[in-house]
């Protein structure tokens, strides 16, 4: 069926149902960022296989609303689909529905399939319908003309020790619970699988990237109940979860179970993360405690047997990026390289180190103007060959026992102009701030963001991403609650969090550069003042140096560079062999 059939076929539902748009978020029932085959929705439809999206459909028009990062895949991939793009002027803003309310006449039906609304996202849209009296319902219309539609994942998943992870699932759960009779609340529904997989220590391959199990998790005072098909755990991790107080039940069974949550009780949901659809079963009767999941912030805040197995996972990291640099530096401009094999060949250095089980997300991989792209995904069509001259951007990150790693290195292949040269100094020396930043407790992620950032502002350049975002332990290399962006998110910035730096230029057309770190953060020192807090770089790799312009830099950064590269020469050199460990030593020489 082509796209335009399906199309076709979901108007034709809708005519049936007096319905008059159609809404399909890119989602599962989990509020995932990776989705499973089965939800991926948007892809299903239209052909356009983004991260971020929303479809909309009326009788005359289908469009696919989208920001910045994606027009040029969109207006790609949506060639010939009967979709058209809509360009999003804010990221994540659910700017179709003033549309809506502007083009549908009052009473109009919408439908949606709200398994995959978050409970935030449909009350939105329940609240700015009844404005303008339009009416949300519950509609699926994919099931009925998706054939041979994927499966939900039954892969296998395993619990990790208890030695390996520093915690045990009972003392996680007691501090849930602790957290639970502080708002009042006598239930907790956990939908989001990477607080699942955080909570009772679990760890699967149902989504790529995230190494997470298909699941939801009921919790009281008493009883912790994880719902999720019972074939992929062995009996004896049944037998150690029973121990913690966990009891396994099917995973189809949270729909049943939440209608029968007691009358005038309460239950703690986190709106971001819980679909609007589960969250109708409650009976009304129940009072819902709407705040952010107990488990996102005390998972944000890694325990020392975290953040050791994570320094661990950084070394076996940084020799597979050394071994790729000087893949490149070695054949560039003798072997045809291109984006695409470049990606490969950098997956396959860290396929050899020990404990890898997987990337931590899409390798972006792009040489020149495609740089300027910040989330630009190499395809079989837009596959570029990586030339001796301008630059190559490479973002990339691996999954290891035990530890996700998140790194980006922006190359120089060979000649490269003025511009190339100071803007990759401006990004620099952004990058290094922000490592280098000295912050009292209490501070919060846009003010990490703002000394990264001024660097940059000082030349009047910006750049339209966030500066940094958490990342998980052998979990999702996306993690909040912190993130450092211009947002004036009031989450402070913890000891033992885990977030990027990454600031970038991109010039349309020409193009991209980012280079990106990840820091823990730790306390410096305690005065009259205040405690203060800093970085720990965690990334153990070299930074190309061949195109810096020293005299833009302070002799402060040039000193936390040089310190930098001899710590990573230090920790790499035995793990290489002799002629990579010399190309090292050339490659982190001081400056």
């Amino acid at each position: 069926m082509t796209y335009q059939e399906k199309l076709s076929e979901i108007r034709k539902q809708m005519r049936a149902d007096d319905i008059e748009a159609y809404i399909i978020p890119s989602a599962d029932p989990h509020i995932s960022e990776y989705l499973p085959k089965h939800y991926k929705c948007i892809p299903f439809t239209s052909g356009f296989t983004g991260s971020a999206g929303t479809l909309v459909i009326t009788h005359d028009f289908a469009g696919l609303w989208t920001d910045s990062r994606y027009f040029e895949q969109a207006a790609e991939q949506l060639a010939d689909s009967g979709f058209e793009l809509v360009k999003q002027k804010v990221q994540h803003a659910p700017e179709y529905i003033q549309w809506l309310n502007e083009k549908l006449s009052k009473g109009a039906l919408v439908g949606t399939n709200e398994k995959l609304l978050s409970i935030l996202l449909g009350d939105l849209l329940t609240q700015q319908f009844a404005g303008a009296d339009i009416k949300l319902v519950d509609k699926d219309y994919l099931s009925p003309i998706w054939e041979d539609r994927p499966p939900l994942p039954d892969s296998a998943a395993f619990l990790i020790e208890e030695e390996h992870i520093g915690q045990s699932v009972s003392s996680k759960l007691a501090e849930v619970r602790t957290a639970l009779l502080k708002s009042n609340a006598e239930y907790h529904l956990v939908s989001s699988l990477d607080d699942i997989a955080w909570l009772f220590n679990i760890r699967g391959k149902d989504v790529n990237y995230n190494p997470v199990v298909l699941g939801f998790a009921l919790i009281n005072q008493d009883h912790a109940k994880l719902f999720i098909n019972p074939a992929k755990l062995t009996d004896e991790e049944k037998v150690t979860l029973l121990k913690s107080g966990t009891e396994i039940l099917p995973y189809e069974e949270i729909a049943e179970t939440l209608t029968k949550i007691p009358a005038n009780s309460s239950i703690f949901i986190d709106p971001k993360r819980n679909c609007f659809a589960y969250a109708k079963l409650i009976p009304a009767t129940v009072r819902l405690i709407k705040e952010t999941n107990p488990s996102t912030n005390l998972k944000a805040v890694k325990n020392e047997t975290e953040l050791n197995n994570t320094r661990e996972a950084m070394l076996k990291d940084g020799v597979a990026i050394t071994k790729f640099l000087k893949w490149l530096d070695d054949h560039i401009g003798k072997i045809e390289i291109t984006e695409l094999s470049a990606a490969a060949r950098l997956r396959t250095y860290r396929e050899e180190q020990e404990g890898f089980i997987g990337d931590s997300f899409t390798t972006i991989s792009a040489y020149s103007a495609h740089g300027a792209l910040p989330h630009y995904s190499a395809s079989e069509e837009s596959n570029s060959i990586v030339k001796p001259e301008s630059l190559f951007l490479v973002d990339s990150g691996g999954q290891y026992f035990y530890g996700t790693t998140d790194i980006t290195r922006t190359i120089p292949m060979g000649a490269t102009t003025e511009q190339e040269q100071t803007d990759y100094t401006l990004v620099l020396k952004g990058m290094i701030d922000g490592c280098k930043a000295k912050f009292p407790k209490g501070t919060c992620g846009y003010q990490i963001d703002a000394i990264t950032r001024k660097p940059l502002w000082d030349y009047a350049i910006n750049y339209g991403h966030g500066t940094g975002h958490g990342v998980g332990y052998f979990l999702n290399v996306h993690e909040g609650p912190q993130v450092f962006n211009p947002a004036n998110i009031p989450v402070p910035v913890e000891k033992g969090m885990i977030t990027s730096i990454e600031p970038g230029v991109y010039r349309p057309g020409r193009h991209g550069i980012r280079i990106e770190n990840l820091v823990q953060t730790i306390s410096i020192e305690v005065n009259e003042f205040n405690e203060f807090y800093g970085f720990e770089t965690l990334t153990i790799a070299p930074i190309n140096t061949t195109i810096v312009k020293k005299e833009l830099l302070e002799q402060s950064q040039i000193d936390w560079l040089n310190a930098y590269h001899a710590s990573v020469f230090d920790q790499l050199s035995g793990r290489l062999n002799e002629e990579e460990s010399e190309w090292l030593s050339a490659a982190t020489k001081a400056i």
